[in-house]
């Protein structure tokens, strides 16, 4: 906007129309700082309106400060510590094991497992890694202050994910941890690591920072056997080490954002599933007591800049649809096969939130939106969740 000036002569008055030429001016600038102040109110992300086919595009979501905005000061990682260790358990388990001798044929023993795992309710519900428990024939949990509980029960697994759900019986007073979000994770963010390293140091503290979010891999066991895809991990340099699985990695506010999963060995690099991904599941389960997962029904590719080139996609962002299951919530709400999903609910899906996890902090029967590009046009979906079936 050009500013109208006014000139004035030493001996003469100002004319009249310079007069209304400065009284425009003022009433412009006063609208021009209303206007502005409205478009910085829509910047903040309430809605701004761009192509659905953009990786700048936005949508209708509301944005508050978390624990993920925090940052450690001087003292702070030991009073975060101290506070969550009372939290984390250490989990050992009594494993049979049969191996096959070319005389002897087949024989059993039996040895011991560790791990950890995270308090997340007063009357015992404990989360850990599913590959902490697998084959255990008997389960112990090990509290913060030493005390062994012998009476624990797995309540069940996430069929979709390195996720086992444990209840100690018998407690009433335990501290569960406080759960934060792991959609506004930020690369560079400070975090720490809870775990009973190498299986013999209860709570062990590590820090670094997330080093990257939205990370697939392949992980094995200590035997080379079993192998796992884990996918949508949190990348942290922050040490996690064997028995470490299973324990929280955690914000500066004292939030469990994720759950240590594995470590790439001698890289010093570390992997976590979100815990906005198990936050569905574990609502049924503290609110049932059965592990029941909700399920969309839907095989996707991650879109990214590459994928999108390499598929002749039109968007860089989102989740390319490449199978709908007969029968299932995504068929029934209409979902079709090359159909790109670019937001749940209005929150985006892109690098450090995919589908997987979105849907997993939903349960059974919840109804979401979904924010679809079919042939270049976006068009909005509603689903109801259903429980998951092998």
């Amino acid at each position: 906007m050009q500013e109208a000036t006014v000139i004035k002569d030493a001996n003469k008055k100002p004319k009249q129309k310079a007069n209304g030429i400065a009284i425009t001016a003022i009433i412009l600038s006063i609208i021009a700082i209303i206007c502005s102040t409205f478009v910085a109110f829509l910047a903040c992300g309430v809605i701004v309106i761009s192509p659905a086919y953009d990786d700048r595009s936005s949508f209708v979501q509301e944005f508050t400060p978390d624990g993920n905005s925090a940052n450690f000061t001087e003292g702070s990682i030991a009073e975060v510590a101290n506070r969550v260790s009372t939290s984390v358990v250490s989990i050992v388990t009594e494993v049979k094991t049969t191996s096959y001798n070319f005389f002897y044929g087949p024989t059993e023993s039996t040895g011991e497992a560790a791990g950890t795992g995270f308090i997340v309710s007063k009357d015992g519900y404990v989360i850990t890694n599913k590959h902490v428990v697998d084959n255990a024939t008997k389960i112990y949990v090990v509290l913060d202050n030493g005390t062994i509980c012998k009476d624990v029960k797995l309540v069940g697994t996430d069929p979709l994910n390195d996720v086992a759900y444990l209840k100690i019986n018998g407690v009433e007073d335990l501290t569960p941890v406080t759960l934060g979000d792991s959609k506004t994770i930020n690369i560079g963010e400070q975090v720490i690591a809870i775990g009973n390293a190498l299986g013999q140091y209860q709570n062990t503290v590590t820090s670094g920072i997330i080093s990257g979010a939205g990370r697939s891999l392949t992980a094995t066991d200590s035997s080379y056997q079993n192998a796992e895809t884990l996918t949508d991990m949190i990348q942290t340099d922050a040490a996690i080490n064997a028995g470490n699985s299973g324990g929280p990695l955690v914000n500066a506010a004292g939030e469990v954002i994720g759950i240590n999963t594995a470590v790439s060995t001698g890289n010093n690099i570390g992997f976590a599933i979100p815990i906005s991904s198990v936050k569905g599941m574990l609502k049924t389960i503290l609110e049932t007591g059965e592990a029941k997962r909700a399920y969309a029904g839907v095989s996707y590719l991650a879109i990214d800049a590459a994928t999108a080139v390499e598929n002749d996609l039109d968007s860089t962002f989102g989740a390319y649809v490449s199978n709908v299951i007969k029968g299932s919530p995504a068929e029934k709400a209409g979902i079709k096969k090359d159909d790109i999903i670019l937001a749940v609910d209005g929150i985006k899906i892109g690098a450090s939130t995919s589908l997987g996890t979105l849907l997993g902090e939903h349960s059974i029967n919840d109804t979401i939106t979904l924010t679809i590009l079919r042939d270049n046009e976006r068009i909005t979906v509603q689903l109801t969740l259903a429980e998951y079936s092998e």
